[in-house]
C-alpha cells in the first residue's frame, strides 16, 4: 500500500506536521507537487485521518490522571451502548476503550486535583449505567507517550 517515498513523507510529516509544504517536501526529498499529491492520496485512502493540536492538559491545571477499569453488568442487553453513551458526556473522560475479557471498558480520566477527582468519581463516574465493578489506577508517570509510527 505504501512505498518508500510515502513512508519517507510520513516520517517527516509525523516529526513536523506544522511545516509548510515546501519545507516538508525538501525534508522528504520530493518536490512540493509530489508531496501534495501523495498526501492527498493518503488522505483519500484513509492513511491520514487529520491533523490535530495536542494540548498539555497539565499546563491547564489538570494534575490528576486516572485509568478506570470497568466491568459491566452484561445481563443488561444495552450495557455497553448505554455505558459508553453516558461516559462520552463526561468532559473529563479523555478516552474510552473496550475490551474482550474480564475488564470490559477502560476510561482515561483527568481532574484538577484529588478533591476534583473525588467529586467527579462520586457524582459522575459511579453513576454511569450498568457498572458491576470498577477499579481505579492512579497514574504516577508516563514513561512512553509516543504517537508516531515506526515507518
Amino acid at each position: 500500500m505504501l512505498d518508500d517515498v510515502d513512508r519517507r513523507i510520513l516520517r517527516q510529516y509525523q516529526a513536523a506536521p506544522e511545516l509548510a509544504a515546501s519545507d516538508l517536501a525538501e525534508r522528504a526529498g520530493v518536490t512540493p507537487s509530489t508531496l501534495t499529491r501523495r498526501l492527498a492520496l493518503m488522505r483519500q485512502k484513509g492513511v491520514l485521518r487529520g491533523v490535530r493540536g495536542v494540548i498539555d492538559w497539565r499546563v491547564l491545571g489538570y494534575e490528576v490522571e486516572v485509568s478506570l477499569r470497568v466491568t459491566l453488568d452484561k445481563t443488561q442487553a444495552r450495557a455497553f451502548d448505554d455505558f459508553i453513551a453516558a461516559a462520552r458526556e463526561v468532559p473529563e473522560v479523555l478516552e474510552i476503550q473496550t475490551f474482550l475479557g474480564q475488564v470490559d471498558v477502560r476510561l482515561s480520566v483527568i481532574a484538577r486535583d484529588m478533591g476534583h477527582y473525588q467529586q467527579l468519581y462520586r457524582e459522575r463516574l459511579l453513576t454511569l449505567p450498568h457498572i458491576a465493578d470498577i477499579e481505579a489506577l492512579m497514574h504516577v508517570a508516563r514513561v512512553k507517550g509516543q504517537e508516531t509510527l515506526p515507518l
